[in-house]
C-alpha cells in the first residue's frame, strides 16, 4: 500500500471506530457470551460452570413449562399474523379510495401503531375488564349478553391478546398503501374490459401485485410475534396467568434470566428461539417462489 492509501485506511477506521467499538461491545460480545453461557450453569453471582448440553436436555425433556410457553407462542403467531395481514390489507384498500378527508382517516388508523406499547396495554386492560370494561359493556348494552372473562379466563386469554394485536396494524397498513400505489392502473382497465367486478379485480390484479408486500409483512410479523413479550408482561404482571395460558416464550425466558437468575438456561432458550424463527423465515422464503409475483419478471 502507498502512503496515501495507508492514510486513507487509517482515517476510515478512525471514522468508523465508534460503530466498530459499539458493535463489538454491545452486539458481538453479548452474542458470543450467550452461546458460551448456553452450555453452562450460570447465575451471575458465581462463575459459569460448563455442563455441556444439560440445559437443552432439561428444556426438551424435563421442563413442561417450556413446551407450554412454546405452544402459547405458536398459537398466538398462527392466529395474530394472518389476522394482522387481513386487517391491514382491508384498511389499506379502504384508505386507497378517493374520498374527502382521506389524510385524516389515514392518520387516525395509523396512530395506534405509534402509541407506546405499555400505554396501549394499560388501555386494553380497561377495555377487556370483564366487569367494567368497554367491550363487555358494549356487548351488554347492544346485544344483551354477558361477555367472557377475557384475560381472566384461560379459554379467552390468548384470543384477547390476538384481538388486541389487530389494533396496532397501522405500520403494515402504510406499507400496503405503498404497494397499492405501485399497482399499474392499466391492469384494472384490462380487467374491467374482460368483465371483472370488484372481487375479480381484487383477486386477479390487486392480490397478485401485493404478494411481495405480503411476503415482507409476513416475515416481519412472524419475527415480531415469536418475540411477543411486553403486552403479556404488562397485562398479566409478568406471571403469564391465568394457569400459564399467557406464558409466552419470551416471558418465560425473561423469568428464567432475571427472576430465577438462570442465565445459562435462558441463553439456551434464546438460541432455540433464534433457531425457530430462522426455520420459520426460511420456510416462508422458500415457499414464496410459488406464490409471490414480481412485476416485470
Amino acid at each position: 500500500m502507498t502512503r496515501a492509501e495507508r492514510r486513507n485506511l487509517r482515517n476510515g477506521l478512525l471514522f468508523a471506530s465508534p460503530y466498530l467499538v459499539g458493535f463489538t461491545a454491545f452486539m458481538l460480545y453479548p452474542l458470543a457470551a450467550s452461546i458460551y453461557f448456553s452450555f453452562c450453569e450460570y447465575n451471575v453471582i458465581h462463575a459459569p460452570i460448563r455442563i455441556g448440553l444439560a440445559n437443552f436436555r432439561v428444556l426438551f425433556f424435563d421442563d413442561a413449562r417450556f413446551w407450554r410457553a412454546l405452544y402459547n407462542t405458536c398459537f398466538y403467531t398462527a392466529f395474530s399474523v394472518p389476522l394482522g395481514l387481513g386487517v391491514s390489507i382491508g384498511l389499506a384498500m379502504l384508505l386507497h379510495r378517493k374520498v374527502r378527508g382521506l389524510a385524516v382517516f389515514r392518520t387516525v388508523f395509523f396512530l395506534p401503531s405509534i402509541v407506546p406499547i405499555v400505554a396501549s396495554s394499560v388501555l386494553w386492560l380497561w377495555v377487556l375488564n370483564p366487569d367494567s370494561g368497554l367491550l363487555n359493556g358494549m356487548l351488554r348494552q347492544m346485544l344483551g349478553i354477558d361477555g367472557p372473562g377475557w384475560l381472566a379466563d384461560t379459554s379467552w386469554s390468548k384470543p384477547s391478546l390476538i384481538l388486541m394485536s389487530a389494533w396496532g396494524v397501522g405500520g403494515a397498513m402504510v406499507i400496503f398503501l405503498a404497494g397499492l400505489a405501485d399497482v399499474p392502473q392499466v391492469l384494472y382497465e384490462v380487467a374491467e374490459i374482460d368483465g371483472a367486478g370488484p372481487w375479480g379485480k381484487f383477486r386477479n390484479v390487486t392480490l397478485p401485485m401485493l404478494t411481495p408486500t405480503i411476503l415482507f409483512n409476513l416475515v416481519m410479523g412472524l419475527i415480531t410475534s415469536f418475540q411477543y413479550f411486553t403486552q403479556a408482561y404488562v397485562m398479566t404482571g409478568g406471571k403469564g396467568g391465568p394457569d400459564d395460558s399467557t406464558l409466552f416464550y419470551c416471558l418465560y425466558l425473561y423469568r428464567n434470566s432475571f427472576m430465577y437468575l438462570r442465565m445459562g438456561y435462558a441463553s439456551a432458550m434464546a438460541w432455540l428461539l433464534f433457531a425457530v424463527i430462522l426455520a420459520a423465515t426460511l420456510v416462508v422464503l422458500v415457499s414464496s417462489k410459488r406464490w409471490v409475483y414480481y412485476h416485470g419478471e
